[in-house]
């Protein structure tokens, strides 16, 4: 089997603990006995395999050690955001006593000795840990760079500022497999997409939100793009495409299910209202579906969350007018006793099928 990340490294070592424990069990409670040949071979390959998965990937061998990493990874990101507000304000700070040619200088060198440090870090960190926050403090120089080279130069504000953006976010996600930083840079891509298509509309980029369906165009890429390119080398990743991809889709459908005034199409609003619940619906059904089918949770449960919030936006349409509130209410719970009836036995299908078992 090829370990190609991360997550794969660390299931695979968590596979080994749980065999190890499995094997425990089965001897004190069936007697089942290996030669001493054939365990010396089994811990042999098992030792060995666990220390080339940990010069590799730096996993996890149990569970303190996770819960350490857990809390390594959030005092990361807590690390990285005090560092760049602390940037922040410290430019604010002296800003005002810099002639012209020093503040730009400033903002110039501050990413480019960002970018230098995350990769010194990058080749000698093997855990990650420090790269990521390098990589977070630059990314956030980066920004305060435009902003503040935007002011200095009095440059009117634009949507083409999402492009660098996004450009840097996504290099040093890729770099530093950070998943953080690859949400970021998606979302800038998303953002500079929907604001051209309001923009050759004839709208102001800033109001892009009045027209939801701009963000329609990039969803079904990004939803696609794990299958055209593989993401099997970075944890994680190829599920934020398809959970951003879901978000980009659904939300605005979400939006104009509600507020039909917000569409392009020259129909009544009431018509345009309903037929993007019935799409919202049919939609989120089929990523449940594809997502229990491919076996991919974030598919299945980003569809569900969708799902159910079109369910009970229609339900109160329906009857918090004319219905007492307790009644409105008490449908509410039955409604939710009966998702959990039929995810339960969905959720049983699917285990029969994989036991070779006809439901």
């Amino acid at each position: 089997m090829s370990i190609d990340n991360r997550e794969q490294a660390q299931q695979r070592s968590d596979r080994i603990q749980q065999f190890s424990d499995e094997l425990s069990c089965l001897q004190s409670e069936v007697g089942l006995e290996l030669s001493s040949t054939q365990r010396q071979q089994i811990d042999s390959y098992h030792q060995a395999l666990l220390s080339g998965l940990a010069q590799r990937f730096d996993i996890d061998h149990n569970a303190q050690t996770r819960q350490l990493s857990l809390g390594m990874r959030v005092a990361s990101f807590l690390g990285a955001l005090a560092l760049a507000t602390s940037l922040y304000f410290l430019f604010y700070r002296f800003w005002g006593q810099l002639n012209e040619l020093v503040q730009i200088v400033t903002l110039i060198s501050a990413p480019l000795l960002g970018l230098l440090l995350t990769a010194v870090l990058h080749q000698r960190d093997s855990s990650g840990y420090f790269s990521k926050l390098a990589a977070l403090l630059s990314f956030s120089a980066f920004v305060l760079n435009l902003v503040m080279l935007g002011q200095v130069f009095n440059i009117t504000p634009s949507d083409k500022a999402l492009l660098p953006w996004a450009a840097l976010a996504l290099l040093l996600a890729y770099a530093c497999e950070l998943r953080l930083l690859l949400a970021t840079g998606l979302l800038c891509v998303i953002a500079y997409v929907a604001a051209r298509v309001g923009t050759w509309s004839g709208m102001y980029w800033l109001d892009v939100g009045q027209r939801p369906e701009n963000f329609f165009p990039l969803a079904l890429l990004l939803v696609g793009l794990p299958q055209l390119i593989s993401q099997r080398r970075f944890s994680g990743f190829a599920g934020l495409y398809r959970i951003l991809g879901l978000c980009s889709l659904l939300l605005p459908m979400l939006v104009l299910a509600n507020w039909g005034y917000g569409s392009y199409l020259p129909l009544d609003s009431d018509l345009i209202e309903g037929a993007y619940q019935l799409l919202g619906f049919a939609l989120s059904a089929l990523a449940i579906w594809l997502g229990i089918r491919r076996h991919w949770t974030e598919v299945s449960n980003t569809g569900l969350v969708f799902f159910v919030i079109f369910l009970f936006t229609k339900l109160f349409d329906w009857w918090w007018e004319i219905l007492p509130k307790y009644l409105f209410f008490l449908l509410i719970g039955l409604v939710a006793i009966l998702l959990l009836l039929v995810l339960r036995r969905l959720r049983g299908v699917r285990t029969d099928s994989r036991q070779g078992v006809q439901p």
